[in-house]
């Protein structure tokens, strides 16, 4: 759990980084990026689910929910990083590889 929340908070810096005013803390649908990580940070999927605005079962990203079900891949691991990643630069795909948008 302490490796969880450390994690967690390397993430949280990582992707804040130095940003300008230039740059929106909003997605589309005036949702927030923060409030995306975050979700994607409880659960692989989440994130998305949310900025696709929660609605049907249909916008989960499938791969990324299910999957985040599966210790160390899912959460915590790959995925949850994968998906906040996203997340917070307002993607909603459901790619599972790095460098992919």
């Amino acid at each position: 759990m302490r490796r969880f929340a450390l994690s967690a908070g390397v993430l949280a810096l990582a992707l804040a980084g130095p940003e300008g005013e230039a740059r929106a803390a909003r997605c589309h649908g005036n949702r927030s990026r923060a409030g995306a990580m975050w979700l994607s940070i409880a659960h692989p999927g989440l994130g998305e689910y949310y900025l696709k605005g929660w609605g049907p079962w249909r916008n989960v990203p499938e791969k990324k929910f299910w999957l985040g079900f599966i210790p160390l891949y899912g959460w915590p691991g790959y995925l949850q990083f994968k998906s906040a990643e996203d997340a917070y630069h307002c993607r909603t795909n459901d790619e599972l590889q790095r460098g992919k948008p």
